[in-house]
């Protein structure tokens, strides 16, 4: 099966086509991954390529309690230990960066740490702050000439995953983060040059991909997508216009690849998107249906058919660590405990044995 034949994604050289989709877990202390990361990522060392978290470049990148960052030299040191750990199994790791925006609380964040945005307009949803759920804040639009920092700090921080040993770096633009903010029509409404028509709109992600690619080539940089994803109150009048001027304009920029969530929405042509992107493709089932996930079958169906290079799985993942072995052998997949998704501790982390 092609599932389980080696692929090249840019620079990288994978063993088996199957990803490890990133997946916000709640474990960090601090900011700091710890020995729990460690042994969760190496345990499912055996994918392809494993993607983490969302990870935060900078203190005001962080929404969600208890997520780790890539923005000092302690997290540095503990991220080193989780890679290495996953080289030592034969594996490989990119590290997903993800500043979160308007998405966020104050008692999610370090003592100072601002909540900003492409427009001052709040996210109408709730959000956990470690006891109980809380409106979002009122962001803080980002002055023009704050925007070239914003930058600066993914090119940093890209600098220190690098230095970590991640293998690639993932942009994540989707799930109403900032990247997405500044593409969508209903979270920027700003009328400089970074919004206003779809050139404008997209000009923030296109600078953030640029700037990090001059640290160790764009064929370790990934690209993750979904158009006319709403979730986190995020609303595009123009899905398909943003994400084919998007790609149009990044499709030679020599990405390692593009990761692909199915799209949610009825305005969105994803086939026709796809012909907007050259280069390798990770393709992810949808994140709001259990349904939507793919399966071994489908997975190897998409790879048969062209449309992509490789699969991401998530769920699947949680429960089981050793996924690419059960796939390969036909063995039955265990189902996870959704109590244990975001709980702090092994439990429903790291504790889910292997098959044999």
């Amino acid at each position: 099966m092609l599932l389980f034949e080696p692929q090249t994604l840019g620079k990288l050289e994978l063993a088996n086509r199957v990803v490890m989709a990133p997946m916000t877990r709640s474990r960090a202390v601090d900011t700091q991954p710890n020995e729990l990361h460690m042994a969760y990522y190496e345990q499912r060392a055996s994918a392809g390529l494993i993607i983490t978290e969302g990870v935060q470049p900078s203190a005001e990148g962080q929404g969600y309690c208890r997520t780790p960052g890539i923005h000092s030299a302690e997290q540095v040191r503990a991220w080193k230990k989780v890679t290495a750990a996953v080289h030592n199994r034969g594996g490989k790791i990119a590290l997903q960066m993800m500043h979160c925006g308007r998405i966020g609380h104050a008692d999610n964040k370090a003592w100072g740490a601002e909540t900003v945005a492409p427009s001052a307009i709040r996210a109408e949803a709730d959000i956990f702050t470690g006891q109980a759920m809380a409106p979002m804040m009122m962001p803080r639009a980002l002055r023009l000439d704050e925007i070239p920092r914003v930058i600066a700090d993914y090119q940093r921080a890209t600098e220190l995953a690098f230095d970590a040993g991640f293998d690639a770096v993932e942009l994540h633009c989707t799930s109403g983060y900032l990247p997405a903010q500044f593409m969508a029509t209903g979270t920027n409404q700003r009328r400089d040059r970074y919004g206003g028509d779809v050139e404008n709109r997209c000009r923030f992600v296109i600078e953030l991909l640029q700037a990090m690619a001059t640290v160790n080539s764009a064929g370790r940089i990934g690209l993750r997508i979904c158009p006319g994803n709403s979730f986190n109150d995020l609303v595009d009048e123009q899905p398909q216009q943003s994400f084919e001027s998007l790609l149009t304009r990044i499709a030679s920029m020599g990405l390692a690849y593009l990761h692909m969530i199915h799209s949610p929405s009825t305005l969105v042509d994803e086939q026709k998107l796809r012909q907007c992107f050259a280069g390798s493709m990770i393709l992810s089932g949808g994140s709001v249906k259990f349904s939507d996930s793919y399966s071994k079958d489908t997975a190897e169906a998409a790879l048969q058919s062209g449309a992509a290079q490789c699969v991401s799985f998530g769920r699947d993942f949680i429960a089981n660590p050793d996924l690419v072995e059960r796939m390969r052998n036909d063995w039955p997949l265990a189902t996870f405990d959704m109590a244990g998704l975001y709980a702090a501790g092994p439990k429903g982390y790291c504790d889910y044995p292997n098959y044999c």
